[in-house]
């Protein structure tokens, strides 16, 4: 009967978050704009949640709670403090000018604002590659994540496979249907029920344990847990605090999914309560979450290899219902990451990739033909996802660090582009190309280092990129066709 109440309760809230794009679907105007952007008039409330909800991930809610339960609470000053701050300053210093861009110019893509300042199709197709790349593993980090937690929620009634398979037939469904109105409403649902539940569950815990003080205590009287008590370990270490960081707020900055929502703000003081809001919110959902993954390592928690902590002191301390209804909402926050990532996705693939290809065989990709191009790739890219999440291949961290830090590889080069005039075509081109490769040949093939006494290769990588576009921009002469003013006009901000 519980794993009965316990599907109920996370298909219930499932089709709940369906029946809100559907709504919203309703109130779509069939243009690109308003299916990708909103029409650029999401308001303050509206466009903070929808940004933190897509970024509440398998990531947040797994991987976080299980670097604290194996290695201590610091994680939330890398993921909470520092990353939350990092993160507010670029959407200020990247996402204020990309929105003016974007209002001026009808930018959709990050591709597309690229592109037209270079001339040059060629980047804008080198920007939705990478992107779509590292897409990919960060979409299978929300199957993977969904599968381990209805596994150990049911106690393995239900398969991994077939939670995999759940929320994978959700976000199919939900971004063919939605757009980005409908998954910005839901996304606000969503953010503000995890909140609550993840505030409540924490409260709840404690008090079956007697308390904040008592589940501290337990750490510090663990010989195996009694550090995490103090500053400083062999895993975090400054220099991989600061990487990780770094990194992390930097790759958030050019993920397709939060980028675009750069585009989609209503007016300027909507951006800037946005980012000023923004750690405030990071924190208080990341303390309460990771300080659970931490207390549930005194509490002598059995965590069977690869699993996940949350859903096992849920399971044990909380009523079946109630830990069933935390599930739900992440799993919802999972298909919130997700249904934004497949439709940045298919607005990359289609405007960036397809248009330009059709382009130089003489043809043009009508608004309905791009519309079924769009509807097909998400199906098609949600399901090799899915396909690929059955082979587990790695950690739920592993596969976000993958996606944050290549990510992250895109950050310098834009934000030099943004703001130094003598910018070049080539220099542009090859910094993102040299960053890119440095980064993929330590991820995929160890030729490169993974480590520079104790800086990740992500960060390296990221150094790489910055010089190489400096270096190359300064021996380079502009291309014809780039447009070098347009970044530096007077851009109206009212």
């Amino acid at each position: 009967m519980s794993v009965a109440v316990q599907l109920g309760i996370i298909v219930g809230y499932l089709l709940l978050a369906l029946a809100v794009g559907l709504v919203a679907y309703r109130l779509t105007d069939r243009t690109a704009e308003d299916f990708y952007l909103a029409s650029r008039t999401l308001g303050t409330v509206v466009l903070l949640f929808t940004t933190f909800a897509t970024l509440l991930s398998a990531f947040t809610f797994f991987a976080g709670p299980n670097i604290a339960y194996a290695q201590g609470p610091e994680w939330i000053l890398v993921m909470g403090l520092m990353d939350g701050i990092i993160f507010a300053v670029l959407w200020y210093v990247i996402g204020y000018k990309q929105w003016l861009l974007g209002r001026q110019y009808g930018y959709v893509t990050l591709g597309e604002m690229l592109g037209d300042r270079f001339g040059s199709k060629r980047l804008r197709g080198l920007i939705a590659g990478v992107s779509l790349l590292y897409l990919f593993p960060y979409v299978m980090l929300q199957q993977v994540g969904a599968g381990t937690a209805l596994e150990a929620l049911t106690e393995g009634a239900v398969p991994y496979a077939a939670g995999s398979g759940l929320i994978t037939a959700f976000m199919i469904l939900y971004v063919v249907v939605a757009g980005m109105r409908g998954i910005a409403w839901t996304d606000t649902l969503q953010g503000a029920f995890m909140l609550v539940t993840t505030w409540v569950a924490t409260i709840w815990v404690l008090a079956a344990v007697g308390g904040p003080g008592a589940a501290t205590e337990a750490i510090a009287s663990s010989e195996a847990t009694s550090g995490f008590l103090s500053l400083g370990s062999a895993y975090y270490t400054p220099q991989w605090m600061l990487s990780t960081a770094i990194t992390i707020g930097f790759g958030v900055a050019m993920f397709p999914q939060v980028n675009q929502r750069f585009f989609a703000a209503g007016s300027k003081t909507v951006l800037k309560r946005s980012f000023a809001l923004w750690p405030i919110l990071c924190v208080l959902l990341f303390v309460p979450s990771f300080m659970l993954g931490a207390w549930a390592a005194g509490l002598e928690l059995t965590v069977p290899e690869g699993g996940n902590v949350l859903p096992i002191v849920l399971a044990e301390y909380t009523p079946v219902w109630f830990a069933a209804l935390v599930i739900a909402g992440a799993m919802a926050a999972m298909m919130s990451s997700s249904d934004s990532m497949l439709l940045s996705g298919s607005s990359y693939f289609t405007r960036d990739l397809c248009r330009p290809i059709l382009a130089f065989f003489g043809r043009a990709l009508s608004e309905r033909g791009e519309d079924l191009i769009a509807r097909i790739g998400v199906v098609v890219f949600a399901s090799a996802a899915f396909l690929a999440s059955l082979w587990n291949p790695a950690t739920l961290f592993e596969l976000g660090d993958a996606a944050f830090s290549g990510f992250a590889q895109l950050a310098l080069p834009v934000l030099v582009a943004l703001y130094w005039r003598r910018t070049t075509r080539a220099g542009i081109t090859v910094g993102i190309l040299a960053s890119q490769t440095f980064y993929l040949l330590c991820l995929f093939l160890s030729v490169v280092p993974s480590s520079y006494a104790g800086w990740t290769a992500g960060i390296v990588g990221m150094g790489v990129g910055l010089l190489v576009t400096v270096a190359v921009s300064l021996v380079t002469t502009p291309a014809a066709a780039e447009r070098r003013a347009i970044y530096f006009e007077r851009l109206g901000a009212d």
